[in-house]
């Protein structure tokens, strides 16, 4: 099946309010088990980007499971990053959780590089994949660690449909439409695999991580 691209920000404010309301539990609590799996030697303090935040559900168990970190959120969506600040608010957690609106491809602001960058469900929305990749390279400090987790695309539409009834049967049709949506315009590994050695970025390693899910990890050294 051939990709079909989506919209790179999701600004609708009805379908921010479903995205961040949705039961995300069992992915997200996924991406960070896997994460800690992958990247055992962490330390236990440093400074994160999350890469494409949108509201910022992973940026805040990802500050709950590592509280001596300090992160910071970037999205191109000013509606998506009002959620993640509201959420971080009334969670106590805004001291440590910096949201910040970028549009890629953009430089870091000056002088700041990160310990580890992670990204989850960015990269199927990016038209041109090679700006995910080369944000990594250009947001990187002289050793990050990075972990990414994406959506893999199905073989083709009926699976597609498959999956988002056995995943997103209980949500509103707006999250359904966005599921399949997101399905069809994600990656196969072999084209990740492609994208990666364009990029330059061999040494990241690349595993499919469930039915629907890959992941992307190692470091980035210059």
């Amino acid at each position: 099946m051939l990709r079909i691209t989506e919209p790179e920000i999701m600004d609708d404010e009805e379908q921010v309010r479903a995205y961040a309301l949705a039961d995300f539990e069992e992915p997200h609590s996924k991406f960070i088990s896997l994460l800690a799996e992958k990247l055992p030697s962490l330390s236990k303090t440093g400074h994160a980007l999350d890469l494409g935040c949108g509201s910022g559900d992973i940026t805040r168990r990802f500050a709950l499971a590592l509280p001596g970190w300090k992160i910071d959120g970037i999205d191109g969506s000013p509606t998506m990053l009002n959620v993640a600040r509201e959420m971080a608010t009334r969670e106590s957690m805004e001291e440590r959780l910096n949201f910040i609106q970028v549009l890629l491809p953009a430089p870091p602001p000056p002088g700041v590089r990160y310990d580890l960058i992670f990204s989850n469900s960015l990269l199927h929305h990016m038209s041109d994949p090679a700006v995910f990749w080369n944000s990594l390279i250009d947001w990187s400090g002289e050793h990050t660690d990075i972990f990414v987790m994406d959506l893999m695309r199905p073989a083709d539409p009926g699976e597609a449909r498959a999956m988002v009834q056995r995943y997103s049967a209980g949500e509103p049709e707006i999250l359904r439409t966005d599921f399949f949506n997101s399905l069809l315009a994600s990656f196969e590994p072999d084209e990740i695999s492609e994208q990666l050695q364009r990029a330059s970025l061999t040494d990241l390693q690349l595993e499919i991580a469930s039915d629907r899910h890959l992941i992307v990890w190692g470091s980035i050294e210059p």
